[in-house]
């Protein structure tokens, strides 16, 4: 199938086949799906400002025409030579469904079709001819993981010749992730701030870093802990209110409480007490929210924490299914785990 994991996706980039005429880049992030889109787009080496080898379009030029998108594939360039047609805010159009299906049936031979859009379910119409046919190449971008994370700041730091220790590192992972192209803005003004200097501190973060989602996450995380409903909450409606994927906030939690759950059983076998634990856990706990961490693993018996891993896996498959209900699956998992953190604190 023409197709590529999420993981595939840069390896591809980095070397795209001369005979895939036909690109479509798609997901949730819609900064990564712009990022890549113009990465590849920067690969067919064709002068990206000059409108007769580059054709820029939006999905609404072609509302009641999609047929254009066939007849702009067929155009031969005025001067000769390939030409890149540039599709962006596509959707699972019917029409526009049925135009791609024609052009991957009878591929272009001087054009590159360029489609960028959304999140697409899967088996949703576009996605499916694009993955079924030979001549194209359907790539996902979903939310950095932390490995991609890393990366990016691997690589905006080494340019600016910055290092970065794992408290650090660790803050800064936190502040990123929900969107490609914000987490690449908030690591270029942390290297601006940092200029002069060679390592980049928790205080050069906090003061640069304006990113509301790194607050709220941090936030959603402490308040699920501490089973802080009202807390929790607002920090939930912070975050949603930036854009930003809820997922991102499931995925934080589950970490969380990944780690909870490591440190939980080192508690109960008497390997050290909940302050050495917690100060010695890999990967570090930031130091500023540690004396809440520690406070959870007294609180957080290992059959509460399984528990909530169970239903963080569950919402977590809820919320790819039904991509549209993300936000509100997200708050009642929070609700639920805040109701039941509050019960277990009352009782101890």
């Amino acid at each position: 199938m023409a197709q590529k994991k999420a993981h595939e996706v840069d390896g591809w980039l980095t070397k795209p086949n001369p005979q895939t005429p036909i690109v479509l880049i798609y997901g949730p992030d819609r900064g990564m799906v712009s990022e890549r889109a113009r990465k590849f787009a920067r690969s067919t080496e064709l002068p990206l400002d000059d409108p007769f080898a580059v054709l820029k379009l939006d999905a609404a030029d072609l509302a009641g025409d999609a047929g254009r998108l066939i007849d702009e594939a067929r155009t031969i360039s005025m001067f000769g030579g390939s030409r890149l047609v540039w599709l962006r805010n596509v959707s699972n159009d019917k029409a526009l469904a049925n135009a791609v299906s024609s052009l991957c049936d009878t591929p272009p031979v001087d054009s590159t079709i360029l489609l960028e859009a959304g999140d697409l379910k899967k088996g949703s119409r576009l996605r499916l001819i694009v993955e079924q046919a030979g001549a194209a190449m359907a790539l996902p971008c979903y939310a950095d993981n932390a490995r991609a994370i890393d990366g990016l700041i691997d690589d905006e730091l080494s340019r600016a010749g910055l290092t970065i220790g794992l408290e650090a590192r660790q803050l800064l992972k936190n502040s990123l992730g929900g969107d490609r192209l914000a987490s690449r803005s908030e690591l270029e003004k942390l290297v601006l701030y940092c200029h002069g200097k060679t390592e980049v501190l928790a205080e050069d973060i906090q003061a640069s870093i304006g990113d509301v989602s790194m607050l709220s996450q941090d936030a959603i995380v402490d308040a699920v802990l501490a089973g802080d409903l009202p807390a929790c909450d607002q920090a939930f409606r912070r975050f949603t209110d930036t854009g930003a994927n809820p997922f991102v906030v499931l995925s934080a939690i589950m970490r969380q409480l990944q780690l909870l759950q490591q440190l939980r059983n080192r508690l109960d076998t008497g390997k050290g007490n909940a302050a050495s634990l917690v100060a010695g856990s890999r990967p570090p706990v930031f130091f500023a929210r540690r004396t809440t961490v520690e406070k959870a693993l007294v609180r957080w018996d290992a059959s509460l924490i399984a528990r909530m891993l169970s239903r963080l896996q569950e919402a977590i498959l809820k919320t790819r299914r039904n991509a549209d209900l993300a936000a509100p699956i997200c708050r009642q998992l929070l609700m639920s785990a805040c109701l039941e953190a509050a019960r277990t604190a009352r009782r101890r």
